[in-house]
């Protein structure tokens, strides 16, 4: 499983390597957008973007992860379609090929025959990453590829990706939007139960080089199965954590009722608001809040998979709301914990895979117990 990891962290790489390639040309950036329609359009936005971007990264990472763990091709998901309409009205199966120049051949159909825009793309795809930072020695886990899927966001916060704002970020706070809210997710889950294992977040537009060298990213990967809990970021000192009190980051369109109730619990200096559902659960694991909550059914399992198994390797989790709402067994079980493997087969297209209950991503089950105290007869 080593090498598994190793092989996520270098396609979350090449991936972050695409997204920043594919901000690089103002021209090409408005090729690249296109307004998703009919049941793959998250209900929550009256406009959900998808790129050619989150194509590409998504088909590169199922080619490059299916050809060294071929047990695993058929178990690797996505948020995005492969279909992609051009300008001349064809629609094209974006696939990753065996060669950059077939690969260049085939995006140039997507470009409207636009060959240097379709070769630039093709080069970061086949691209190898350079060394990447990780000193992911000595994990063992005691599972076979066969046994595990992947959920892949391939941009988490697309319309932060889209808008393109240039925020500073501030070592220790959480910046509520901008470039560095857009993340690429690989989760791993077990196909048998659902949970999660294996998590990458890689953050593409991290840290803006001054000398205009260009963005560079961040990484942060963590492992959850049985006794073997590792993660790339340490967990905060827990007597800091007591003396600053709860915080709980949202989404700044979150019901009136659920920050009424947070604000009674954390103080209205504690709620604060940020954008995509990825970059709000990494707040959560570095630390920056102790909880992020959502009522509704908004996020999906491609959203919260990755960040979901970095979470566990640290001792927190994600719960589903409604059933930890009603839970009479505690907050946290079998019962309520958010798993990966199976859709909900009411719903159509990508609300099969929706996290209907709303969520909590906690690091310490007393943040969790207070949160749900505090929520409960309120929705």
């Amino acid at each position: 499983m080593a090498d598994l990891m190793r092989l996520l962290l270098r396609v979350s790489e090449k991936a972050a390597n695409v997204a920043r390639v594919c901000r690089q040309e103002a021209p090409l950036f408005q090729l690249l957008v296109q307004e998703k329609t009919g049941e793959d359009k998250n209900k929550k936005f009256v406009q959900d973007f998808k790129t050619l971007a989150d194509v590409v990264i998504q088909e590169m990472i199922r080619h490059d992860v299916g050809a060294q763990f071929p047990e695993m091709a058929g178990f690797i998901h996505g948020e995005e379609s492969n279909k992609f309409e051009n300008g001349l009205g064809e629609s094209v199966t974006v696939n990753v090929c065996s060669t950059k120049e077939e690969t260049a051949t085939l995006l140039s159909a997507v470009l409207d025959g636009d060959h240097t825009a379709a070769s630039l793309l093709a080069q970061a795809i086949h691209q190898d990453p350079e060394t990447i930072e990780a000193n992911t020695d000595g994990v063992t886990v005691p599972l076979r590829p066969s046994e595990l899927g992947i959920w892949i966001d391939p941009i988490d916060a697309t319309s932060q990706y889209i808008e393109g704002r240039e925020e500073v970020l501030e070592e220790g706070r959480l910046s509520p939007s901008g470039l560095h809210c857009a993340l690429v997710l690989i989760g791993v889950y077990l196909r048998s139960t659902g949970e999660p294992v294996m998590g990458v977040i890689n953050q593409p537009f991290y840290h803006k080089d001054p000398t205009g060298r260009g963005w560079r990213g961040k990484q942060y990967w963590g492992v959850s199965c049985g006794n073997v809990n590792v993660c790339s970021t340490s967990r905060p000192d827990d007597g800091a954590e007591k003396e600053r009190g709860s915080s709980v980051v949202l989404s700044s369109n979150e019901k009136q009722a659920v920050k009424e109730a947070l604000t009674s619990l954390c103080g209205p200096d504690k709620l604060m608001y940020a954008s995509g559902a990825g970059y709000k659960i990494l707040c959560v694991i570095q630390g920056l809040a102790d909880a992020y909550v959502v009522s509704e059914g908004s996020t999906f399992k491609w959203d919260s998979c990755a960040p979901h198994a970095l979470l566990r390797a640290l001792g927190g989790g994600v719960v589903d709301l409604t059933k930890s709402l009603q839970s009479d067994c505690g907050v946290q079980d079998q019962e309520t914990e958010v798993t990966y493997h199976q859709p909900s087969t009411e719903r159509k297209g990508a609300e099969r895979w929706a996290n209907h209950g709303g969520l909590v991503a906690y690091r310490d089950i007393s943040q969790l117990r207070n949160i749900i105290g505090a929520l409960k007869g309120k929705l």
